[in-house]
């Protein structure tokens, strides 16, 4: 009951939407994009003090200031030696007159003693040594405040009278008070460029829906450096922060009509905030030293993106230093309760300004994840040898014209770049990009398809393809493409997109970042991700992105397993981990970073045609795999919760982050040989209830059941027995192998 219990209090942290019975999807529990670069961040060089760390004055910036995100514009804290303007450095202990002491002093903090020892009068007096009055300070953080302290010499005097030596004196060997110091450096920040001083917020590409433009500002429940702000708890507060550099207001007035405006969204693609969740905006007045709350929302499901106007009027902001500020309210204990902003923008606008809520702009929604059909990555072999019809005909573009006027365009352009050099040119056509429309109209998002296949091939030296005679064992091109307006579009920016297209060792539905955490729910439930390869080949093992999500699922186990095709479905177990050599989820760090499951002693296992990769959980808990919601993949996503009799297809829309590997042109730097999988249809063997609190019942499916052996987790044989039902009441609670005699697969069994 202990363990339920945690569940469902951790559920009340994190809720779950229930796509089925058996399948699941939530929120993460972490960001690994972050949590990489967090292990980098040095804040001291010593641990304890403010040491050699740097306070930064930052730079005042003027109007306008605006941000739509579609690059990242946080100020970075990275100065080196050749960056300090001055330093200051702060010593531990003071005389009273603030002059530091020696580096040799050393002083007690508790009370010594001069003891005079009377051997004729056997008796012994015991003497306080004087005080001694200095000015302590604490090098922990910086400013120091020294605070007088009575400390006492650091040893103990021992004088013998019946002896005419001189007294004895006893030196502590580790006093506690002793001089040290701390140099504090100064900088100056002198970034135009750079206009946000925090980065607790997320900046990314993929959170929201329907954005206006590429890139928002994400609000959760993470630090900046991804991880939760109180993992386990149930607290909810203010989060994240957002807070703009200081800016000159001191040359304009109310009468100016400077307006703040931006656009907001709730949820995304991630977790929806609640109604007791906020996000919040605030001025601060620099003379007065205080923030103002201006303007919030409270929490809401999924909307999209709405704009915010609100005009400067308080006498209290026109001065130099003005700040604003955005911060959420909300869910501490992992990645919820989310709120996106985007076009931040603060501004004279003169007469007329309450009306102009206008963005005005044309813009890329989303980067073009893929010029492949299907896939976002292949091997590089794979496509050389078969590059022929492997480009999409169908690319997704998403544009916007947020202007309240139609836009007019020309036709826009996809580039293909290998080391900066153009190698492929394809067109955007305006009557795809608009939807035939015969200009963008105002206030739409325009999703098109465009034909990469030949079709719209401008002119290239490779014609409609990625330049199969490269020689590498991996290849990257880098996919640049553009839109531009001829009428008012003022922020050309977000008119260009830029993307990596890799050619590895595996192939991949999705583009390296997860939204949310996915998993079939039961014990010995299965997934299975459909591929279907360029060539027939040998896979390896699978590259997986596990995230942690409301459940500490790291220990449980299941196995790595490759079935074949069955008319679109799993059908025969080409390969399955050995039960008595389970896999765990790892939770890697960092964008695009996968945790790789080789097959057992890294078999080769040929494929030929359409295969499905993926797992036999053990525990019935989500594993919580990572789910891509940008690129809809979910028709090749499959689970089973009766031992692979029957699938069904997933009903939730994004991609399984699970990619398999290959070999081929690996085999010379892996050493590998070949070993052919058996394709034969497999012997099955059911035990149920699994758990159980007594007995287990074992079926065996084509195939004889002829006994089977029991061992517990010390791998100690508990049981031998030729029935079908063996009785564990006499066992302890605990996990037990079940192996059935004659084959080779053991079985998880949990007895509680």
């Amino acid at each position: 009951m202990k363990k339920i219990g945690l569940i469902l209090s951790l559920l009340c942290l994190a809720p779950i939407t229930v796509f089925s019975q058996f399948e699941e999807v939530g929120p993460i529990m972490g960001n690994p994009h972050l949590q990489m670069k967090a292990k980098q961040k040095q804040v001291r060089a010593n641990a304890g003090t403010f040491d050699s760390t740097y306070i930064y004055t930052t730079d005042t910036l003027g109007l306008p200031f605006f941000d739509e995100f579609s690059t990242n514009k946080f100020q970075v804290y990275e100065a080196g030696v050749s960056d300090i303007d001055s330093s200051q450095t702060i010593y531990r202990c003071l005389d009273l007159g603030n002059t530091p002491l020696p580096l040799t002093i050393a002083y007690s903090g508790q009370q010594t003693y001069r003891i005079t020892v009377d051997i004729a009068n056997s008796s012994t007096v015991q003497t306080e040594l004087d005080t001694i009055q200095i000015k302590i300070g604490d090098l922990s953080s910086y400013p120091v405040t020294h605070i007088t302290t009575d400390v006492f010499p650091p040893y103990t005097i021992y004088d013998t009278l019946d002896f005419v030596n001189d007294p004895d004196t006893v030196w502590m060997t580790n006093p506690d008070i002793f001089q040290d110091s701390a140099t504090q450096l100064f900088t100056t920040i002198d970034s135009a460029e750079l206009i946000w001083l925090d980065d607790y917020a997320y900046h990314n590409y993929s959170m929201a829906v329907d954005p206006w433009s590429l890139g928002v500002v994400t609000f959760d429940g993470l630090d900046e450096n991804g991880f939760p702000y109180y993992l386990g708890s149930t607290i909810t507060n203010y989060a994240d922060f957002l807070t703009s550099k200081p800016i000159d207001m001191s040359v304009v007035s109310a009468s100016d009509s400077v307006y703040f405006s931006f656009l907001y969204q709730a949820e995304g693609y991630c977790d929806p905030p609640e109604s007791i969740d906020s996000l919040v905006l605030e001025f601060y007045a620099h003379d007065l030293d205080q923030w103002n709350r201006i303007w919030s929302t409270e929490g809401v499901a999924l909307a999209e993106f709405k704009h915010v106007h609100i005009p400067v009027v308080s006498s209290d902001y026109f001065k130099k230093g003005f700040q604003f500020r955005f911060k959420n309210y909300g869910g501490l204990s992992g990645s919820l309760d989310h709120f996106h902003i985007d076009y931040v923008n603060l501004r004279v606008v003169g007469i007329g300004g309450y009306a102009d809520t206008i963005v005005r702009d044309l813009a890329f929604s989303y980067p073009l994840y893929t010029l492949l059909d299907t896939y976002t990555s292949v091997p590089w072999d794979h496509y050389k040898n078969n590059f022929t019809g492997k480009m999409s005909s169908d690319v997704q573009v998403v544009v916007r014209n947020s202007s309240n006027l139609p836009q007019i365009e020309l036709d826009g352009t996809s580039e293909i770049k290998y080391n900066s050099i153009t190698e492929g040119n394809f067109v955007l056509r305006e009557n795809l990009l608009n939807n035939g429309d015969l200009n963008y109209l105002p206030m739409t998002t325009y999703y098109s398809f465009h034909d990469f296949s030949g079709a719209d091939v401008i002119a290239s030296p490779t014609g409609d393809r990625f330049d199969e005679t490269k020689t590498g064992l991996t290849e990257e091109f880098e996919i640049a493409s553009y839109v531009t307006s001829t009428t008012d579009n003022s922020h050309t920016i977000n008119d260009s997109t830029f993307t990596k297209q890799e050619f590895v060792n595996y192939y991949s539905y999705d583009d390296g970042t997860a939204e949310q955490a996915y998993g079939p729910t039961g014990a010995q439930s299965m997934l299975a991700i459909q591929y279907t390869p360029y060539e027939a080949d040998s896979l390896i093992g699978a590259m997986i992105h596990f995230v942690p999500t409301v459940e500490d699922v790291s220990n449980n186990l299941f196995a790595l397993t490759i079935w074949d095709d069955n008319g679109g479905q799993p059908g025969n177990v080409i390969y399955e981990d050995n039960n008595f050599l389970p896999r765990q989820p790892n939770y890697e760090y960092d964008r695009n970073i996968f945790t790789t499951y080789y097959t057992i002693d890294t078999q080769k296992v040929a494929v030929n045609g359409t295969f499905y990769i993926g797992w036999r959980q053990f525990d019935p808990e989500r594993l919580g795999v990572g789910l891509d919601r940008n690129i809809v993949n979910n028709d090749k996503t499959f689970y089973s919760t009766d031992f692979g009799n029957s699938w069904s297809s997933s009903s939730i829309p994004g991609s399984v982050m699970i990619r398999p590997i290959f070999s081929t042109s690996f085999d010379v730097v892996l050493g590998l040989e070949e070993k052919k999988a058996e394709k034969t249809k497999l012997a099955r063997t059911v035990i149920y209830p699994n758990p159980t609190s007594n007995s287990v019942s074992i079926r065996m499916e084509n195939g004889v059941y002829e006994g089977a052996e029991v061992f517990n987790i010390q791998g100690v044989k508990v049981l031998e027995t030729a029935s079908s039902t063996i009785d564990l009441s006499n066992q302890p609670n605990g996990v037990y192998f079940f192996r059935v005699k004659g084959y080779p697969e053991t079985h998880k069994v949990i007895k509680q």
